[in-house]
């Protein structure tokens, strides 16, 4: 019985170790011959190498697998020295991917089954998506480097050494949890800027809409109003605007999902009352335009990460927190309610993680759903001003009726529940 596990295992490194020779194989098909690295044979015979090496080490001692490692190591780069000067210079890839493969096979003959399998996949994969990843850094510009490496350093680095517990006033300050929640907002407007750029934001003023609202709502609003009188219908405009205040909604429930599931349910009635109007206003809106030609229309594509912007939005998220917490413990209900009025103008992401989090609210849910939703219409009903302000009469016809109907929606259903 053992000798046929021990064969099995054998047969897995071999064919481990021809999957991973496929795909370089294929890699460099056409090749002449003799001018390979290694081919499909080779890493056959690598991923057996490195088996058989682990079945004499579990006899000789575990050292000798060690020794086994290192001079397949100095074959490998000996080779290689060959290649370059033979000017056949292919890059480390293929030698790393042999390294791979000998331990890929050392570790199906281990009895590690699983881990060899999924990591001779991962490496054939990988190996495979070279010119996916090229052409991908080719694209990536030095800002968006920059930012993804921000995002990285503010929640792997700094986050987890931040204090998880509370300071100030009734413990309202949790450094660790007011982190946390910059992160997850500094995320979402990351990845709503790489989907930005992925689909491209110049295809129609609707997919700029959503997406520039996904990054942030109100500075679409301002673009998209800027651009009024300069040859563009004011219809189309208005709803772009409006679909980006739409994206609002569903990225409050999924905060509130992500935070506190509990509210979720009770949210959902307001939030799609109101994503609902918002859409049948962009429906209507764009049959307005629907006669006119739609210009294509370039979102906002600023910095997707910076930390200054970080930084203040923890500032005004530590001001609302203390804020709502002192409002709720004086006033109780009303307090949320006021405090929701007032951030709601600047911002109503601050308002949706503070209450989402804020201990035993699951108790008052009904004034937890009401608070967010207040937050939501003013929000809604400052966009829409700011719309008219900036896009003059002309816009303001368009945009105002429907931002006052999501509110009056919003409104509507948490009077009726």
């Amino acid at each position: 019985m053992a000798e046929i596990h021990t064969l099995l295992n054998l047969l897995l490194a071999l064919a481990l170790g021809l999957l991973i020779g496929a795909e370089r194989g294929w890699e460099r098909r056409t090749a002449e011959e003799g001018t390979r690295l290694a081919g499909i044979r080779t890493f056959g015979l690598i991923g057996l190498l490195g088996a058989l090496w682990t079945l004499l080490a579990n006899e000789l001692g575990e050292v000798l697998l060690g020794f086994a490692f290192v001079a397949f190591t100095g074959l490998l780069i000996i080779s290689h020295s060959r290649q370059v000067r033979a000017d056949r210079d292919y890059g480390i890839t293929t030698l790393v991917a042999a390294l791979l493969t000998f331990v890929i096979g050392a570790l199906a003959m281990r009895g590690q089954q699983a881990a060899a399998a999924s990591a001779a996949v991962i490496t054939a994969f990988l190996l495979s998506l070279k010119p996916l990843l090229h052409a991908w850094i080719r694209r990536i510009e030095e800002p968006e480097l920059l930012a993804t490496l921000k995002l990285l350093l503010i929640s792997v680095v700094l986050l987890p050494v931040l204090p998880n517990r509370g300071y100030g006033p009734w413990s309202a300050l949790n450094p660790y949890e007011l982190w946390w929640l910059v992160v997850l907002i500094a995320g979402i407007s990351f990845f709503g800027y790489i989907a930005m750029r992925i689909f491209g934001a110049g295809k129609g003023t609707l997919l700029t809409g959503f997406l520039g609202g996904v990054t942030s709502s109100t500075a679409t609003t301002l673009h998209f109003s800027r651009l009024q009188g300069k040859g563009l219908p004011p219809s189309m405009l208005a709803a772009g605007i409006l679909i980006a205040s739409a994206t609002m909604f569903p990225r409050m429930l999924l905060e509130i999902v992500i935070l506190n599931p509990s509210l979720a349910v009770p949210m959902l009635a307001p939030l799609l009352a109101m994503l609902a109007v918002a859409l049948v206003g962009v429906f209507w809106l764009w049959r307005l335009a629907a006669r006119k030609r739609d210009n294509p229309i370039e979102a906002p594509l600023s910095n997707p990460f910076q930390l200054l912007p970080a930084l203040k939005f923890a500032l005004l998220l530590a001001l609302v927190m203390l804020a709502t917490e002192a409002l709720h413990a004086w006033l109780g209900q009303r307090g949320l309610y006021i405090a929701a009025g007032i951030s709601g103008v600047a911002d109503v992401d601050a308002i949706t993680l503070t209450i989402a989090r804020m201990p035993g609210i699951e108790a008052n849910s009904q004034a937890a759903v009401g608070a967010m939703t207040l937050a939501a219409i003013v929000n809604t009903l400052f966009k829409g001003i700011l719309a008219a302000v900036i896009g003059g009469a002309v816009l303001a016809k368009y945009v105002l009726p429907p931002m006052l109907a999501v509110g009056l929606a919003g409104g509507m259903t948490i009077l009726l529940l």
